[in-house]
């Protein structure tokens, strides 16, 4: 009889432990936020906010200071997350992570799930029109299906 060891990584036992969630600065991203800071907290699990910074070689082909610009807006980001969570200190606490990935936000987040070993992942849904037909960047993780996903409107 040969004993198995135990994986070292297994999903979805006894409930999520790490939960990402996208942050674009959007609307529905902040949105989606708040509901993964809430699952989070009553899960007792890490909140891995992440930020994709897209990589536009148009962008540098013109010129423009890509990485830059999207740095900023990083640290934007971060700012803000850091006021909100001052403003619950006490009331609400939540194990909470700030990462940034680049790429495209489809790619950027499947890899921040990996390497995150994420349990499941949040998203704001699309406030682009054009996305009801050539599909968001929530259908594409939805139908990946490599995690469970919330779309929060």
């Amino acid at each position: 009889m040969v004993d198995k060891l135990p994986p070292s990584f297994e999903r979805g036992t006894d409930g999520p432990k790490v939960i990402v969630v996208g942050l674009d600065g959007s609307e529905s991203s902040w949105r989606a936020a708040a509901y993964a800071s809430g699952l989070a907290r009553r899960q007792k699990a890490l909140l891995a906010v992440v930020y994709i910074q897209p990589v536009l070689a148009a962008g540098a082909a013109l010129g423009a200071s890509v990485a830059d610009t999207t740095g900023e807006v990083a640290e934007e980001l971060m700012g803000e997350i850091w006021q909100a969570a001052e403003r619950l200190r006490g009331a609400f606490e939540v194990r909470w992570e700030f990462h940034t990935f680049r790429g495209d936000p489809y790619n950027g987040l499947v890899q921040a799930a990996d390497e995150l070993k994420a349990d499941a992942v949040v998203v704001g849904a699309s406030e682009q029109a054009g996305h009801r037909f050539i599909g968001s960047v929530a259908v594409r993780l939805v139908k990946a299906g490599r995690w469970p996903v919330t779309v929060v409107p």
